[in-house]
Formats: C-alpha cells, sequence, structure tokens
C-alpha cells in the first residue's frame, strides 16, 4: 500500500512519547465530506482517537458508506484515503495546521454495531438496541441502554432498561451506536467478506510542512 503523498512513516512498534495534538475535526469535516460525497458516499463521522493499529498511536479515523450497500470494501475504501490524503496535504501545504505529529489514516465502513451521528440514524433504526452516553454535566442518567424509539424534535427517544421511556436531547449526546444483537445482524446487509473493511496508513504532517518548505 503506497503512503499518502508527503507522508512519512511511522514505524511499526515505535510508540509516540505522549503528547496533545492539534486537530481541527470541524475543519477536517469540511474538507473530507466533499471528497466522500464525490465517489458517492456518505460521511459518518471523523474521529481523532488512538489507533487501532495497536502501536500506541492516534488516528483519523473516518467512517463512510455506500448508501446501496451500507457498507465500504477495500477498494473503496483506498479510494476515499487517497482523496483524504491529497486534500490534507493541500490545506497543510497552503499553511493550515490540522493534525500535529505523526498519526494513522483509517478508513472503514461503520460496521454492524455502527455509531450513530446524524438524525437520519436515529430513525432508520429505530427498534434496534443502542447505548447512548450523554455529555458529562448531563442531569440525568449518563448512560442509557435499550431499544431506540426515533425522534421527536430534538429529542432522542429510548426506551430504556432501568429508566423506561426516556427523551435524551440530541445536542447533549457525547455518543450513540448500536448494540450488536441476533436481531441487528438479521437486519443488515451482508458484509462482502472479499477483503478487510479498514484501510490504515500513516501519515505525518511534520514532513508535509518539511517539503512544503523546501
Amino acid at each position: 500500500m503506497l503512503a499518502p503523498q508527503g507522508a512519512g512513516p511511522n514505524p511499526a512498534g515505535n510508540v509516540p512519547h505522549p503528547r496533545t495534538y492539534v486537530t481541527d475535526i470541524a475543519r477536517l469535516t469540511q474538507l473530507i465530506e466533499p471528497e466522500a460525497t464525490a465517489l458517492g458516499f456518505e460521511l459518518v463521522r471523523v474521529a481523532f482517537l488512538p489507533s487501532e493499529a495497536g502501536d500506541g498511536g492516534m488516528a483519523l479515523q473516518i467512517m463512510a458508506e455506500d448508501p446501496a450497500t451500507g457498507q465500504l470494501v477495500i477498494d473503496q475504501c483506498a479510494a476515499l484515503s487517497r482523496r483524504v490524503s491529497d486534500v490534507i496535504d493541500a490545506a497543510e501545504e497552503a499553511g493550515e495546521e490540522l493534525i500535529e505529529g505523526a498519526y494513522h489514516l483509517e478508513v472503514s465502513s461503520p460496521g454492524i454495531d455502527r455509531p450513530l451521528t446524524r438524525d437520519k440514524d436515529f430513525v432508520n433504526w429505530v427498534g434496534h438496541e443502542v447505548r447512548i452516553v450523554m455529555d458529562k454535566g448531563f442531569a440525568g442518567q449518563r448512560v442509557n441502554k435499550g431499544v431506540l424509539g426515533g425522534l421527536e424534535g430534538d429529542m432522542v427517544l429510548v426506551k430504556e432498561v432501568k429508566a423506561g421511556e426516556v427523551a435524551l436531547p440530541r445536542d447533549q449526546i457525547h455518543s450513540a451506536k448500536l448494540v450488536l444483537t441476533d436481531a441487528l445482524i438479521a437486519a443488515t446487509r451482508p458484509l462482502d467478506t472479499s477483503g478487510v473493511d479498514e484501510l490504515i496508513e500513516d501519515q505525518d504532517s511534520s514532513d508535509t510542512e518539511e517539503k512544503a518548505d523546501d
């Protein structure tokens, strides 16, 4: 797998020292979403989290789906990864500091137990079990598990296991995802097993900046 243009490797086993990473998720999303759309995909989530590569590093994690299948196969992940790499390189060469330091770029399908990030996710998966974590400081039960009831205005409805029917403010949800159940598996389109559905590449924005200075 070719590394993105201007990328520097983060050698396997080379665990970075703890550091504060500078990321602008809103700006990254603004750059990435048109690239996904151009390929006919829908962007599900952009996040900066510990890498799934297992080397102790950090990753820009991008989840997207093909509306026709609800997933991405390996070739689609690779195509989106190339476009994302190019657009991030171009922005950083123009002087933007989007991500400081070395990181992995991870592009994947949402998976069966997908995160719920868009209004339509809370509508499309009504009747399935969810786990919703509210923001710190939320005046109520922070972790809610139960059956998704959909959206009512700005509130997400859940038949919670302990509390019964609850309405959770959409703008105070920290994270939400489906719970893997037999019913969810039965309702989900079969995944393509021709190859892995995740692509991991290494990037180092400092290398990009050095090349831009040359």
